[in-house]
């Protein structure tokens, strides 16, 4: 083993084990590593940064773009109204629930898909009087099963894509993934529906419903009086007034009511400021205040609401500006309009102080706000409503000129008159200008981070090829498999992917497994093209874990999972995969 092999797996050994034992995120790392190489002379400077013009960074950028336009053409919306033609039962009801999620998953981001029909899944289950927990597993790894059949599915599979390109001179096509990627999810979802729901915990604890929010015992009343510091003073310089972890979440001002007042509200006296504390912050409050207890009355949610405000249940998407900030340090008053009432974290509220809790993916957030934007603002937030949204159907001529954007790019790259990068980034900017999205929800659609990722992970795989590093862990395998046949071969190289990306990003995974397939592929003397694929399913199966796959974190919370509930229904579901993958694999490809 040579001196740059050597650096080159201890980086990558980094990129792996930090962010899951430091709160380093893995684009970070990722970045750091890149300019190590480059420092250290394995990586020329010039080409340490190619990564980011990459044709597959630029596609997911262009795919994400494209699939906003979508939700507000009201396209992904018509979907949505199938879903109540089931009735009640739970086969049927997890059968068209996964295969349209799948469908949809397989033409735009699989998170966005999710972040759709996760709520429908939840009135379902609250309407048939069943736990959200056997709904919502389910419905994430069927996400990840529409990903294996477009070239647009996942990045994975656009990374493989140029992968091929430079190994044989061609990549893979708009549908070449299609035969497989059907095979599988018909597979999958039939298992799902028939058998493997009976595999998921059905925990109580997670469904989504305020009931799992008792903020009432920690509202209370108080009377402003006449020489009260609050008197005269804006809601914004209470912070000024008292150290106290309080929330001002409603003025009764005579007959008038003001929930979720704006930060330069005036305090009159004789105000009667209902506050989200608990004891001892409430008693700091009227310490510092010169406030006082009111009568003592019965306190519901529906006084936190009006014909302007509402209240909102939301998750915290992984890549969301929240996670590891708290409600203090964001001002989500001041700069969002918006109050945090309660957070919810494995299926208990927190009773911590929630001006100084630091936020973290998964979380379930109750957010006071106006009607009127609190979808933009979670939107901005990086949250995913848990309620139902109001179908948007949109203009038919909206919906048709967006579908009719992305019917052509899709022509245009499946014929092979445009590249992938192309049609799709011609797509991205036609839907803009026809104003199906603006620049600013553009640019908010960029899942930012994994492109941070992707740009500097492909350097990272060049270098595993380029030092000998790839084809020294390809040989080690042929070693170990020395007697299997290339059938087994490949089969090996589909469960090593899966079980990386069970640890780590799918994208890092596909990226340092590639060239290690291609090692094996050649040493093997057959196609390269099996084990490409094999690697790219590999990269689409992320199931035994919660941290696997961002749809895997987004339904742990609402579902009430605990992090050893996944492989009860991912084991069995990647063996499945396997059984049938293989088979489809050498039968599309042949060795």
């Amino acid at each position: 083993m040579t001196t740059s092999i050597l650096i080159v797996y201890v980086v990558i050994l980094s990129i792996l084990l930090v962010p899951a034992f430091t709160r380093y995120r893995y684009d970070l790392v990722a970045v750091l590593a890149v300019v190590l190489l480059a420092v250290v002379g394995i990586i020329p400077p010039e080409r340490a940064f190619i990564g980011f013009g990459h044709p597959a960074v630029i596609t997911v950028a262009a795919v994400l773009v494209i699939t906003r336009g979508l939700q507000n053409a009201g396209v992904v919306d018509l979907l949505t109204r199938w879903m109540g033609i089931v009735g009640e039962s739970l086969t049927l009801q997890l059968a068209l629930l996964c295969g349209t999620v799948a469908i949809a998953s397989a033409f735009m981001n699989n998170v966005g898909a999710l972040a759709v029909f996760m709520p429908v899944a939840i009135r379902m289950a609250h309407k048939s009087r069943r736990s959200p927990a056997l709904y919502l597993m389910p419905l994430a790894f069927s996400a990840h099963f529409g990903g294996m059949m477009t070239l647009i599915g996942t990045p994975p599979n656009i990374i493989m894509a140029t992968f091929r390109a430079e190994q044989v001179g061609e990549p893979f096509r708009m549908f070449d993934f299609l035969p497989l990627g059907l095979g599988i999810a018909i597979a999958s979802v039939l298992f799902i529906s028939l058998v493997g729901w009976r595999l998921v915990p059905e925990r109580r604890g997670g469904a989504s419903s305020r009931d799992m929010f008792e903020i009432e015992s920690y509202l209370s009343e108080v009377h402003v009086p006449e020489d009260s510091e609050l008197v005269g003073r804006p809601m914004r310089d209470v912070r000024t007034i008292t150290e106290a972890d309080v929330l001002i979440v409603r003025i009764r001002r005579g007959e008038q009511r003001l929930p979720a007042p704006a930060v330069f509200e005036f305090i009159h006296a004789g105000d009667i400021l209902m506050v989200r504390a608990d004891a001892d912050e409430l008693n700091t409050f009227i310490r510092d205040t010169g406030v006082e207890l009111a009568e003592s009355r019965p306190i519901g949610q529906e006084a936190l609401q009006s014909d302007e405000i509402t209240l909102v249940e939301a998750i915290i998407a992984p890549r969301s500006p929240l996670v590891h900030r708290t409600a203090r340090n964001l001002s989500l008053r001041s700069r969002y309009g918006v109050n945090l009432l309660a957070v919810s974290r494995h299926g208990a509220q927190l009773s911590t102080e929630l001006a100084t809790l630091r936020l973290e993916a998964g979380d379930v957030l109750l957010l006071q706000g106006y009607r009127e934007s609190i979808q933009e603002t979670l939107q901005e937030l990086g949250c995913l409503p848990l309620a139902e949204r109001d179908i948007q159907l949109g203009r038919p001529s909206r919906v048709l000129l967006a579908t009719g954007i992305f019917g052509a790019s899709m022509v245009a790259a499946a014929s092979g008159l445009l590249a992938v990068q192309i049609s799709m980034t011609l797509a991205a900017c036609a839907m803009i200008i026809v104003r199906l999205l603006n620049l600013r929800e553009a640019y908010a659609s960029i899942d930012w981070p994994i492109l941070i990722l992707l740009g500097a992970m492909l350097p990272l795989g060049t270098a595993m090829e380029a030092t000998g590093g790839a084809r020294l862990i390809a040989n080690q395998i042929l070693q170990f498999g020395r007697g299997f046949s290339p059938a087994m071969m490949l089969a090996v190289v589909l469960v090593v992917t899966m079980l990386l990306s069970d640890l780590v990003n799918n994208a890092a995974a596909v990226v340092l497994m590639a060239p290690i397939a291609i090692g094996i592929a050649q040493g093997l003397s057959v196609s390269l093209d099996p084990f490409l694929i094999a690697v790219t399913i590999g990269g689409s199966c992320a199931f035994l874990t919660p941290i696997g796959h961002q749809s895997n974190v987004l339904v742990l919370e609402p579902g009430g999972y605990e992090f050893g509930d996944y492989w009860r229904l991912g084991l069995p579901l990647e063996i499945i995969i396997i059984i049938v993958g293989v088979p489809l694999v050498l039968l599309l490809w042949p060795l």
